[in-house]
Order: structure tokens, then C-alpha cells, then sequence
């Protein structure tokens, strides 16, 4: 049984699907909406018979934006008319476009507009493209996805001629071969899409996404572009998190490595991640307004290395090299050690009959630390450690959350960016209890080969990630087919930060 049915206009696209997704079931439709629409209920009815999981409509189209090039495939995650309005909202696209990214493709998402007729000049394509947004235009998508399938469709169209190039010259044989070329490479990545395509279960965990800290930095930021106006300047990003960074940059933020890109007397934020005295210091040479964004959990952590090394104990810090936090906390005070791991503790050139004083990046995990901490007990018996653990409270509800649904699951999916510590954590948790787990900025690093197979996903996500994130990549995985959604909240979280004085 084919999971596949492909829908090509012409002879010379069903060829190329063919050979592209030899599994597949390939019928051709016709060029044009008159056609198309003659055939369809043919088309509905091999669906039917044959039992296909999910519906490509694909071939080749015209690009309507200056900039494209032959070969570039568009994943529709909208059918259009030329008025604008739609016909179909395709939201699997993102998962199919990455999929064929993976297999090499450049591939784009966006809106594909069906007309009645051929697009030939550049002032036509403006036109089109102005009113209807779309990236690519064709004559028979709109037809064709407006049926009623009851599974999954998509929509991918390879661009054979582009803005610039007339519709019928010397190039237009290369240009369609060029198309041709891409439609049949796009077949294995369809395959991919139709295989993960069914019916699932999906458990999100309770608490995920964001946290008191997170909120108060993000709205700090926000505030203080609505107070001191644009550009306002941030110092590294205000959270690790890819989409709030460009969310916050869209608002008027401009973000920074280091102060000496800051104008003199220009106002900045400092990330929720703390910095050390000497940026503070940097910050106040340089007469720059400053709003402190640091969360007050890592505030803890850089007073507590104080009072330790006023009373003269010799320091240690658990965490990860280079990370925004560790390289706050480590300036506090001078000669602190960073150990990252048990194996590190051994390499200590410290006093063992004098005070050790330990505390941790607070996104650790309470497992990544104990032995560590165990370590340090071993070969330091003066060994002191702080009241109350160093470690986030959001960190440890998100990973007991997570333990929770884990074990019930077949994948667990992270929503969260690579360069947050706290969600790489939630996939080492998920890994731990031996499910596989992967880490996505939104819907489309998902793997389709992730999915084929997996009928329960438990989906969490990162205290810097985003509720609206998570929700882009359930609409995804739901577009795949019928999808049952339950929420297991292992604790409700009721913390709130006040926000910085300057931006009350």
C-alpha cells in the first residue's frame, strides 16, 4: 500500500515524481483549474481505494519575487487566489520544507497563488505578488487542495521560471530541467512527510516555557524601549531564545557582544544571565544608563560568591564554560574555579585542609550536579555549599515535569534554542529514561523520521521558550492527522519578580 498519492499536471512532473518517490502513487491531473476540477473526483476516489495516508499536490510553478531561482522549491503554507484570499491553510509545511532542506533543497514556505491562466510578464508577477503575497504562482493548487481529502495535504511547487527571465527563451528549456531536477529530488522528503502521517497522541508536561525570570528580563526590555526610546542597546541576548531575541529586535532593541559597541550616555539592558563587576564598571566609565535585567535567582548566586570570598574561603563554581551565566558569576571574585563534571574535580589545585566553597549555574540539573558535589565532599572535608540550591526552581519543575510523561512516550520534542542551557537539560532528562529527545527552536527542526512510528509525543519546553512556540509546533504535528492533546501538570507555578526600578 502506497502512503503517498502525488498530484502532477503534466506527463513530464509525474515522470520526475516517479522517479523521485518510486513508492509513491503518482497520478496526473491535467494542466489548468478546468482540468484539474474534471478529474478530481477520480483523484478522491484512489485516495479512498487505496487507503494513501497524505495528498502532494506538486509540480513546477512561476516565482514571483525578484531573487528566486529555478530549481527553488516553495511548500505552500497557504493556497491563494489572486485576490488574496485563501483557499487552504497547509500547516505541515514547515515540517515538509525542513525535511527537504535536510535532503539539500532550498526550499522556502509561503503562499502559492492559483490563476486561470499563464503569468507571463514581470508587471504581471508584481501585481500578483503584491496583492496576494504569494511566492509562487500555478494553475492548479487551488482546485485541487480545496477538496475535501480527509488527511493530510500539502502543496510544493518547484520554480522553473523566475522574475526577469521571459517566459519563452533560449533559457526556458534549462530552467524547466532545472525544475524538473529539484521536483524529482523533492520525492523522498514527500515519502518522509507521508509516512509520518497519522493519527497520535500528544502529552505536554506542566509547568514548561517561560519563567518569573524570563518574563520579568522580556518585559524589562519592553518597557524600557517604550521609556527611552530606540535604539536601546542589550547586552547579549536578553534570553536564550532565538524568536524573542528577533521579536524584541523588530520592537527597537539592538543587541550587543560586549559595551564597547554601545554609543557613550545610550541606554542598555543586561540579560537576564547577570554579568560580572567588571562590565558594571565598563558600563559606568562609559556613562551608559543601565537597566538590570538579571534574574534575582542568579543575583543569589553572585552574592553568595561574595560573602564566600570575604570570609576567605577558596571557590568553586559548577557549570558550563562559556555560558553568558558562568562568566558572571566567575568574575565575583577572583580565583574561582569552574568544574563542569566529577572527572574535573580531581584536577583542583586547592587547599584541602582550608574552606571550599561551592555554588552552580542555576539552569543545571540536580542529577548533572550531585556528583559533583559528591566529588567535592570527597576530597575536601571543609566543603560548604549554599542554604538552598543554587539550582532554578524553574529548571527543576520543568525536568520533574518532564520525567513525569517521559516514560509514557515514544519521543519527547524540546521547544526551546540550542543555546539555552536549561532546555538542552530536558533532553538530556528525556534521554536519561531512555526515550529519545530532541531539541527544536519551533516546528520546523522536527524531523519527519522522528515522528514515523512514534504514535504518543510528549512535548515540554524551555523556560526561555515561548507558550506561542509550543503551539506552532503542535498545530504542526496535528496537520500530520487526528491528534488527542493531554496536559500533565505535575505543579503550578505562582513566582513573580518586580521589575527594575528604572522601568517601574
Amino acid at each position: 500500500m502506497s502512503t503517498l498519492l502525488a498530484l502532477a499536471p503534466m506527463s513530464m512532473e509525474a515522470g520526475a515524481l516517479r522517479r523521485g518517490a518510486p513508492g509513491a502513487l503518482v497520478a496526473r491531473t491535467g494542466a489548468g483549474p478546468s482540468r484539474a476540477a474534471a478529474g478530481l473526483d477520480g483523484h478522491l476516489a484512489t485516495a479512498r481505494r487505496h487507503g494513501v495516508a497524505a495528498v502532494a499536490v506538486a509540480g513546477v510553478a512561476g516565482g514571483l519575487v525578484a531573487g528566486m531561482v529555478p530549481g527553488q522549491v516553495v511548500v505552500a503554507d497557504r493556497v491563494l487566489r489572486p485576490d488574496g484570499s485563501v483557499v487552504a491553510e497547509l500547516a505541515s509545511a514547515a515540517l515538509l520544507a525542513g525535511a527537504l532542506r535536510r535532503d539539500g533543497l532550498r526550499a522556502s514556505v509561503g503562499g502559492v497563488v492559483s490563476t486561470t491562466r499563464l503569468v507571463r510578464s514581470d508587471a504581471e508577477r508584481r501585481a500578483l505578488a503584491e496583492s496576494s503575497g504569494a511566492l509562487a504562482v500555478d494553475l492548479e493548487s487551488a482546485t485541487l487542495v480545496e477538496a475535501d481529502w480527509g488527511r493530510p495535504a500539502a502543496v510544493v511547487r518547484v520554480v522553473a521560471d523566475v522574475p526577469g527571465h521571459r517566459l519563452v527563451s533560449p533559457r526556458t528549456a534549462l530552467d524547466l530541467a532545472r525544475g524538473l531536477s529539484a521536483l524529482c529530488r523533492s520525492g523522498p522528503g514527500m515519502q518522509r512527510w507521508a509516512e509520518a502521517a497519522g493519527r497520535r497522541s500528544v502529552i505536554l508536561a506542566g509547568p514548561r516555557s517561560y519563567c518569573a525570570g524570563v518574563e520579568r528580563a522580556i518585559e524589562t526590555v519592553r518597557r524600557a524601549v517604550e521609556r527611552f526610546g530606540t535604539p536601546l542597546y542589550v547586552r547579549r541576548q536578553i534570553v536564550h531564545n532565538a524568536h524573542v531575541v528577533a521579536e524584541l529586535e523588530s520592537a527597537g532593541a539592538v543587541f550587543v557582544r560586549e559595551l564597547d559597541q554601545v554609543p557613550e550616555g545610550a541606554t542598555v539592558v543586561l540579560s537576564a544571565h547577570g554579568v560580572s563587576p567588571a562590565v558594571r564598571a565598563e558600563a559606568a566609565s562609559r556613562q551608559l544608563r543601565v537597566v538590570d535585567a538579571t534574574c534575582p535567582l542568579v543575583a543569589k548566586v553572585h552574592t553568595e560568591m561574595r560573602r564566600h570570598a570575604a570570609r576567605g574561603d577558596q571557590l568553586v563554581l559548577i557549570g558550563h564554560p562559556g555560558h553568558d551565566e558562568t562568566e558572571g558569576t566567575l568574575g565575583e571574585a577572583p580565583g574561582i574555579a569552574l568544574v563542569e563534571a566529577p572527572s574535573d574535580v580531581a584536577r583542583l589545585d586547592l587547599d584541602p585542609e582550608r574552606p571550599v566553597a561551592y555554588a552552580t549555574q542555576t539552569t543545571l540539573s540536580p542529577e548533572e550536579t550531585s556528583e559533583t558535589v559528591a566529588a567535592l565532599a570527597a576530597r575536601f572535608p571543609l566543603l560548604r555549599g549554599p542554604s538552598v540550591s543554587d539550582i532554578c526552581y524553574a529548571t527543576h519543575n520543568r525536568q520533574e515535569a518532564l520525567a513525569a510523561i517521559a516514560p509514557r512516550c515514544d519521543l519527547v520534542l524540546v521547544v526551546g534554542s540550542a543555546t539555552s542551557s536549561n532546555s538542552r537539560r530536558l533532553v538530556e532528562v528525556a534521554e536519561r529514561l531512555g526515550v529519545p529527545g530532541h531539541l527544536v527552536d519551533d516546528e520546523a527542526g522536527i524531523d519527519l523520521d522522528w515522528l514515523a512510528g512514534a504514535s504518543t509525543v510528549g512535548v515540554t519546553a524551555g523556560a526561555s521558550a515561548p507558550e506561542s512556540d509550543v503551539t506552532r509546533v503542535l498545530r504542526a504535528i496535528e496537520s500530520l492527522g487526528p491528534l488527542e492533546l493531554t496536559t500533565a501538570e505535575v505543579r503550578r507555578e505562582s513566582v513573580t519578580f518586580p521589575l527594575p526600578q528604572e522601568v517601574r
